[in-house]
């Protein structure tokens, strides 16, 4: 059994070293744990995709320690993006943005841009700075589960879902519970204005205040991270709405009176506790061998719009 670190100065240092020399380091981020690996290694970044199962097609994000290595990764920048960046990062936001030279195609699936982030879990920035230290320039960091599965916000997650995947010298770093507990905000900037591909805790009321009125997705057609029709999903078949049957889970907020004969997996408070709460609610279903989960999504805008749209996708599953 794999041993989970706790993130000592000393670990991180292993940690940036480990990556640098090849191998993969599942952290924490405010969102949910990343799997890593050094960005511009194809041999380490593949690994990635054969850990996770991925299929070779999808994009990665890579993680860069401060908006100032933005321009190694990316060109043609709009102002609107660096606007965002100064804005939201360190945080959780991504942009989408034309590729430079530097950007490989097992980055970016063959596509001619990148996802990029400055992430503000402290564990995870401590990482990155270190990879620096030691001629790194940024890490590639999907969600460290099996692809289209349930994302982990806690490092025993990590284990319970990879350890039987990872490596001799890869390494599962503990640094407590996600804050936020959904993946990022995709934003997609390769256009005059942006637009939303993957709603999350940066919100599209945030985004227009500070650059003004944001694009329709639907008709996009870049690829990125989590938006595929199924995802986030658990063993058990999820389904949208109030009729739980006794045995089986459920999943609303608070105020939200649990049907009879139905296992309760969480009762956050609100919204943010439900996105929070929510991935773990979907494993614990698993791990309880429940065949079926009734969740009752949050309603209004902002994050409310992030849990809907994982909800959605894994009850496409």
């Amino acid at each position: 059994m794999r041993e989970i670190m706790d993130c000592t100065g000393d670990a991180i240092k292993k940690a940036a070293q480990a990556l640098k020399d090849g191998n993969l380091v599942a952290f924490p981020t405010e969102t949910v744990y990343g799997l890593g690996a050094d960005a511009t290694n194809e041999r380490a970044v593949r690994r990635i995709y054969s850990v996770k199962g991925r299929p070779a097609d999808h994009p990665v994000i890579v993680h860069i320690p401060s908006i100032r290595s933005l321009e190694i990764w990316a060109e043609e920048i709009p102002t609107y993006a660096f606007k965002l960046a100064k804005e939201f990062w360190p945080g959780p936001m991504t942009l989408i943005l034309k590729r430079s030279n530097f950007v490989k195609d097992y980055i970016t699936g063959g596509q001619e841009n990148v996802g990029v982030r400055v992430p503000s879990h402290p564990v995870a920035l401590k990482i990155l700075e270190e990879f620096e230290c030691v001629g790194g320039t940024g890490i590639a960091a999907p969600s460290a589960n099996r692809f289209g599965a349930v994302s982990p916000t806690t490092a025993s997650a990590v284990k319970d879902e990879l350890d039987f995947f990872l490596g001799l010298d890869d390494l599962i770093l503990d640094g407590g519970q996600s804050s936020i507990g959904v993946e990022s905000t995709i934003i997609d900037c390769t256009n005059e204005k942006p637009s939303i591909l993957r709603p999350g805790a940066i919100t599209g009321e945030m985004i227009e205040k500070m650059v003004g009125k944001i694009l329709d997705s639907k008709s996009n057609a870049i690829k990125a991270s989590g938006l595929f029709k199924s995802h986030y999903s658990p063993k058990a078949i999820v389904k949208l709405g109030k009729n739980a049957l006794p045995g089986d889970g459920f999943l609303a907020l608070e105020f939200v009176p649990t049907p009879l004969g139905a296992y309760r997996l969480a009762a956050p408070v609100n919204v943010d506790e439900y996105a929070k709460k929510l991935y773990a609610a979907l494993r614990l279903a698993d791990e309880l061998g429940m065949k079926t989960v009734i969740a009752l999504p949050p309603e209004g805008a902002g994050l409310a719009e992030a849990i809907r749209d994982r909800l959605n996708k894994a009850s496409n599953g």
